[in-house]
């Protein structure tokens, strides 16, 4: 090992408990052992997925949070004590390997709680809302501090006003359930959470607390919720159980729905430095032994869930200095980077590194890097698509199916939270494939293939591997997509696919091969106005094969076009944004932490954006578009277009369709955007799944 990651591996206390490293596994939805909000009981499958990763040197998992009561009928978690019985089993196992666990326990959202759109009506005043409200919305999870406080997902929505009889019932049925949990077996409990603007936050915080009772005023009345918490936890299962707090040491919040981002002057409306270090104190002196720390509130959720956007070890700083107001250890979470998080343990300014979406990407990232593998690792980019796709709708509530949705997933590893889906084991009957296209998608399945055993050859028409990939990945902020690539290529040159560089294909027929798979990609779109030969793509600007002015129109606001936005206004240069619907960045599929992060970049560098504007020509001046306000023209040095792409289809049949077979008889399958222009998700997952039929079948 580098001697450098030592202080990750040294043992370390939570009151009575010890914990081998300094490793704790953070709780993410999807990693829960038990639900209990619509659905309720064990989690089917998840003991793979944590036998995946408890022998892979983690101190402490957390798994995802447990409701006290349910969305769907009301019922308190504390009154079905024999939902607890399916997971002594697995920690056991957890125990076995060394490790130990906490579990943590929840009293819900407030007015962060998600708001499909199907069940609008349901929390609106009115006869449905009354009728319906134990059966489809409790009114414990649609209640805040204050009556009439704005839903984040949809802030046309308003919440309910959350009792001093509801806060008491709460208080019990978290040391009801705490009960539950040891006699199940945990080490300690995490309560969840004076963080990110759930409930028990919304107390304690002066924006969205204005009561005038005993829970309200003060800063020690604000935290009387917590703190009650913690002290009946204590009175029930005895002192020496530790409890450990989610908390944000700052809210980095404007106000409802405004966040602030990293380096910006504001006038903060939640917890600010000063406050949390008194807070950190009547916490600790209420009776919690652990903080484990981050920043940011749903109105700024990309502090805690920070996207690609955000800076390495985000809020390390933050937790360094608030663990100068307490006597408890502190766990720092938010891109946490392992030689960043060793060096600040060993000076003694924080205790443990949290890691969270980086062990969904690779569950053997501590391993590796304790047996000196750092090559080895699968790097989380920071993109939130499978882990965490929830869509922010831009004020409209969400997309989400709460019945049917997946979270916990990853993009670049289809593995993850599917284990009991997918198989590893050899292929039953190898073939001989060939990939045509080295970007992404037809890596993925030359590793996953010639991992199972098929003889794989890589026909690439350039000299280089990755595709679109590689302009993507060109940005400035893009650190973790450049080691993608490069993590991409080594594996692939670790197994035993044959790369055929700077060989294009012209005829699938040419190739004597059992299976034929096309990831050629697919091709920037432009637009047929006057003067479009003026702009270039794109691709052709983050490639590097043209250099942009200092005044630069962007054509469509869509991810791709504000990340250059973004990209262009770090470099100092002028760019606008055009886009012709109302919003920026609003297409699905983009989590709400990333989308509402790049917008509020572009609010803070005065990145101007016409929304609801087409553009009608491109003139030596610069971009004529119509908007809501009338024609007008944006100069500009340098034009560029971001308006999607279009499917490779030179090697589809006569009739336009795809091939089925080559002239050979050769299987043929297309993966990517050469077949649909989709995601990295959507390419990744058409690989992997590709390679399990071809292998199984």
């Amino acid at each position: 090992m580098n001697p450098k990651y030592e202080p990750l591996f040294q043992p370390w206390k939570v009151g009575n408990v010890e914990i081998k490293n300094r490793i704790v596994m953070l709780p993410m939805e999807g990693t829960n052992m038990i639900q209990w909000e619509a659905k309720r009981g064990f989690v089917k499958g998840i003991d793979a997925f944590y036998r995946d990763r408890k022998d892979n040197n983690i101190g402490l998992f957390i798994p995802g949070l447990i409701p006290l009561i349910s969305i769907l009928g009301e019922k308190w978690i504390y009154k079905h004590p024999a939902v607890f019985e399916p997971v002594k089993p697995l920690i056991r196992e957890i125990h076995d390997s060394g490790a130990k666990i906490f579990f943590q326990l929840s009293a819900g959202a407030g007015r962060s709680m998600i708001l499909p759109q199907l069940l609008k009506p349901f929390v609106k005043p009115g006869v449905l809302k009354t009728l319906s409200s134990k059966v489809v919305m409790s009114r414990w999870w649609w209640s805040a501090p204050d009556p009439d406080e704005p839903n984040v997902w949809a802030p046309d929505v308003k919440m309910d006003h959350m009792t001093e009889a509801m806060i008491h019932q709460f208080v019990y049925a978290f040391g009801q359930t705490a009960k539950l949990c040891k006699d199940a077996g945990v080490d300690g409990v995490e309560i969840h959470a004076v963080h990110e603007g759930y409930l028990l936050d919304q107390f304690a915080m002066p924006y969205t607390n204005h009561r005038t009772d005993a829970y309200g005023g003060s800063l020690e009345n604000r935290l009387r919720f917590a703190c009650e918490i913690v002290r009946e936890i204590k009175k029930v299962c005895g002192e020496d159980f530790p409890v450990s707090l989610r908390y944000s040491v700052c809210s980095m919040t404007r106000g409802f729905n405004q966040g602030a981002v990293p380096g910006e002057d504001f006038e903060e409306v939640g917890r600010t430095l000063a406050e949390s270090e008194q807070a950190i104190r009547i916490l600790e002196e209420a009776g919690y032994d652990l903080f484990n720390c981050d920043n940011g509130t749903y109105d700024a959720w990309y502090w805690a869930h920070p996207p690609v956007y955000a800076p390495l070890n985000l809020n390390l700083s933050y937790v360094e200095h608030i663990k100068q107001f307490t006597t408890k250890p502190v766990v720092c979470a938010g891109r946490m980077q392992p030689d960043a998080a060793a060096a600040s343990i060993a000076a003694g300014r924080i205790d443990a590194m949290g890691v969270g979406r980086q062990l969904l990407c690779d569950p053997a990232f501590i391993t590796k890097i304790k047996e000196d593998r750092p090559d080895d690792i699968r790097p989380c980019i920071s993109c939130h698509g499978a882990c965490l796709p929830f869509n922010g709708m831009n004020g409209q509530g969400t997309d989400i199916d709460p019945l049917h949705v997946e979270m916990g997933r990853c993009v670049l590893n289809p593995w993850t939270n599917n284990e009991t889906k997918y198989s590893k084991a050899p292929a039953v009957h190898p073939k001989k494939i060939a990939v045509v296209g080295g970007g992404i998608g037809g890596m993925e399945v030359a590793i996953q293939a010639s991992k199972r055993g098929h003889k794989v050859a890589l026909y690439e028409k350039t000299g280089r591997l990755g595709g679109v990939f590689v302009a993507a990945a060109a940005m400035s902020f893009k650190e973790k997509d450049k080691e993608l690539l490069a993590w991409y290529e080594r594996q692939l040159k670790a197994t035993d696919t044959v790369l055929h560089m700077n060989t294009e294909i012209a005829d699938l027929d040419a190739l004597d091969v059992d299976v034929v798979v096309v990831a050629t990609g697919a091709s920037a779109r432009t637009l047929r106005i006057p003067g479009a030969e003026r702009a270039v793509t794109a691709t052709d600007f983050l490639s590097g094969k043209t250099e942009a002015g200092d005044k630069v129109v962007i054509v469509g606001g869509g991810l791709t076009g504000c990340e250059i936005a973004y990209e262009l206004a770090l470099q100092g240069k002028h760019p606008e944004v055009v886009e012709m619907t109302k919003y920026l960045v609003g297409a699905r599929g983009i989590c709400m932490a990333n989308s509402t992060m790049l917008r509020e970049l572009l609010r803070y560098h005065k990145v101007p954006a016409h929304l609801e504007s087409t553009v009608e020509a491109i003139t030596d001046e610069g971009v004529v578009i119509r908007s809501p306000q009338g024609q007008k023209t944006l100069p500009a040095d340098t034009v560029i277009l971001s308006v999607g792409y279009t499917p490779d289809g030179r090697f589809n049949a006569a009739d336009g369709k795809h091939l089925k077979k080559t002239g050979r008889g050769a299987a043929v399958y297309f993966v990517g955007d050469c077949d649909r222009v989709g995601s990295l998700k959507t390419v990744v997952k058409q690989a992997y799944e590709l390679v399990q039929k071809l292998s199984y079948t």
